[in-house]
C-alpha cells in the first residue's frame, strides 16, 4: 500500500519508506526499540527487494530523461533547502536519534546541526565548476576533459551516526549531479522516516532524485550492489561487510567508496601535556559510547609517563556513567542493543586470559538502566600484538593500556593493526609530532587533539579501513566520470 499523505513528525511511531516522493508501508513490519529503556517505541516497513527495485528504477528514469544531471544552479538551491529544512528541525530529529540508537541527547544535537554546515558545504561545491583541461596537442589536434555524473548511486549507512553519515555522500552526489537509493538502517526507523520527510519537503529537489528505504533485514543493500543500473555504491560500516560489498560488486565493475572499521591509537609521548591527555583519552572512549569508527581504542603510553598517566585514566573510566541517553547526569549511553552489549563483554571476560584488568565496567541492568544494554568502560592493560583486543574493532567503550620506550616503538604498535582510519600523536615537541605523524598509516591522524573534523577537509581510511574520500573539495569528484573528448580540425 502507498499513500501520498504527510505524516505526522510530532508523533510519529511509525517508520514509512520513501520511494521517490511516494510514502510506501509494504514490507515486513518490524519493531524499533529505545535502548535506554528496552521498550518498543514503534514500529516500521522493512523494506526488501521490490522496494529497492522500484527505487532504482525512479532513479535511473530521473539521472537518464531529465536535466537534473546538467543543471549546477538548480542542484545547488535544492541543496540550500533541504539544508533549510533540516535546520529547522534540529531538535526534533536530535531527540528521536537519542531515543533509537542511546547516543546523549549532546552528541546527537551536534550530529544533526553539523549536518546542515555539511550541506551547505556541498551546495557551494554544486556551483563551483571544474573545466577540466583542453589543449591543441599537435596542428589541428584538440583535446578537452571534463567532468559528469557517474549515474544512480547507492548509499549505504550505518546506525550509528546514520543522519550526518548519510546525508556525508547524499550532498556531493547530489551536487555532482547524481540520483540515489538511500539503504538506512532499521534501529533507527523513525529517524530515517523523519528525514525522508525533510527530503519529501524539499520542493525543488525532484521526486525521483531520492528514495530513502529503511531495511531490518538483507535484501536492499544486495540488490542496490548486484543492480546493472546503480553504477556506484557509497558504503560506511564494517570492514567486513565492505568485503563482500567490493566481491559482489566486482560482477558489474561497479564504482565503490568504502569507510570501513577503524582502531585508533593515541600515541603519549613522555612530553605530552597531562590534562589535555585525559581530556582526549574519556572523549575518545565515550563519545557515541565508544560506537565510532574513530574510537580512540589503544592508548599507547612512553613507558616515563605511564605510572603516572596508568591510574588517572583508571580513575576516570571508573567514574564514568552509562546512563539513559536523555538523562542529563549520564556520561556515555547504551549500546545499541542487548545483543551488542552481550558482545562486548563477552570480548572483554575472554581478554582476561591474557591482559591485565585495571577496570573492569561491563553489563549494567538495573532499575534506571533496563533492557540489557548498557555497558560500563572497561581498560585492559596488554604488552602483545597478536590479541583479539588489540586487533579488532569492538564498537564499544573499552580501551587498551599499550606502554613503548622509543618513537620506533610507538610507530611500530601504531601501525600494527589491519587497521588505518585514524591515529592521534600527543607530544609538545613540534618535531617529534611531525615525525611521528608522517609515519602513521592512518588516513586521519591529529596532534594533541583527537576527532576534530570539518566539512571542507577529506575523510577517508588506509589499508583495511577502506578507499575513496568523503567531504573536502575531493567529495564531488568521488561521484564523478573524467570523459575525454578529441577533435581534429578539417584538412582546407
Amino acid at each position: 500500500m502507498t499513500t501520498e499523505t504527510t505524516l505526522s513528525s510530532n508523533t510519529i511511531t511509525i517508520g514509512r519508506n520513501l520511494i521517490a516522493g511516494v510514502w510506501s508501508d509494504e514490507g515486513e513490519q518490524l519493531e524499533t526499540i529505545n535502548p535506554s529503556t528496552g521498550q518498543v517505541i514503534g514500529t516500521y516497513a522493512s523494506a526488501g527487494e521490490a522496494e529497492a527495485e522500484a527505487a532504482i528504477k525512479r532513479a535511473r528514469h530521473e539521472f537518464d530523461n531529465t536535466d537534473w544531471s546538467r543543471d549546477p544552479r538548480q542542484r545547488s538551491r535544492a541543496i540550500n533547502e533541504l539544508a533549510d529544512k533540516l535546520e529547522a528541525r534540529v531538535d526534533e530529529l536530535a531527540l528521536m536519534l537519542s531515543r533509537e540508537n542511546g547516543k546523549l541527547l549532546p552528541e546527537t544535537t551536534w550530529e544533526v546541526s553539523t549536518t546542515v554546515d555539511w550541506l551547505r558545504y556541498a551546495a557551494a561545491s554544486a556551483i563551483v565548476l571544474d573545466g577540466g583541461r583542453s589543449s591543441e596537442v599537435s596542428p589541428g589536434v584538440y583535446f578537452q576533459t571534463g567532468r559528469e555524473a557517474m549515474g544512480v548511486i547507492g548509499i549505504i549507512t550505518p546506525w550509528n551516526s546514520p543522519v550526518i553519515l548519510s546525508m556525508r555522500s547524499i550532498g556531493p552526489a547530489l551536487a555532482a549531479g547524481c540520483t540515489m537509493v538511500v539503504k538506512m538502517p532499521g534501529q533507527t526507523a523513525l529517524t530515517n522516516t523523519l528525514l525522508a520527510e525533510i527530503v519529501a519537503e524539499t520542493k525543488s529537489i525532484p521526486a525521483g532524485v531520492i528514495s530513502i528505504l529503511s531495511e531490518g533485514r538483507n535484501s536492499v543493500s544486495p540488490t542496490l550492489v548486484a543492480s546493472p543500473d546503480v553504477d556506484m555504491i557509497s558504503y560506511t560500516g564494517s570492514t567486513h561487510v565492505g568485503r563482500a560489498i567490493a566481491q559482489a560488486g566486482a560482477a558489474t565493475l561497479k564504482r565503490l567508496s568504502l569507510e570501513l572499521g577503524g582502531k585508533t591509537p593515541l600515541v603519549i609521548f613522555d612530553d605530552a601535556d597531562i590534562d589535555i591527555v585525559m581530556q582526549n583519552i574519556v572523549a575518545a572512549c565515550s563519545l557515541m559510547n565508544g560506537q565510532f569508527c574513530l574510537t580512540g581504542s589503544r592508548l599507547l603510553v612512553q613507558r616515563g609517563i605511564a605510572e603516572k598517566l596508568r591510574p588517572m585514566v583508571t580513575e576516570a573510566l571508573s567514574n564514568l556513567r552509562a546512563g539513559p541517553s536523555e538523562d542529563p547526569a549520564s556520561d556515555l549511553g547504551p549500546l545499541i542493543d542487548a545483543t551488542s552489549a552481550k558482545r562486548v563483554d563477552e570480548i572483554v571476560s575472554d581478554a582476561e586470559s591474557y591482559a591485565k584488568v585495571l577496570v573492569r565496567g561491563g553489563l549494567v541492568n538495573d532499575a534506571e538502566r533496563p533492557g540489557g544494554a548498557y555497558f560500563q568502560p572497561s581498560l585492559l592493560e596488554v604488552d602483545r600484538l597478536d590479541v583479539p583486543v588489540v586487533q579488532d574493532e569492538l564498537f564499544g567503550p573499552v580501551q587498551t593500556f599499550e606502554v613503548f620506550d622509543t618513537e620506533e616503538d610507538a610507530i611500530r604498535m601504531a601501525n600494527g593493526t589491519s587497521y588505518g582510519l585514524g591515529a592521534a600523536v600527543f607530544t609538545t615537541d613540534e618535531w617529534r609530532g611531525r615525525r611521528v605523524t608522517r609515519e602513521m598509516r592512518a588516513g586521519f591522524v591529529w596532534t594533541n587533539c583527537w576527532g576534530v573534523i570539518h566539512e571542507a577537509f577529506e575523510e577517508g581510511g588506509l589499508k583495511q579501513s577502506g578507499y575513496g574520500l568523503l567531504c573536502g573539495p575531493t567529495a564531488i569528484t568521488e561521484f564523478q566520470d573524467t570523459k575525454m573528448y578529441a577533435q581534429v580540425a578539417p584538412q582546407h
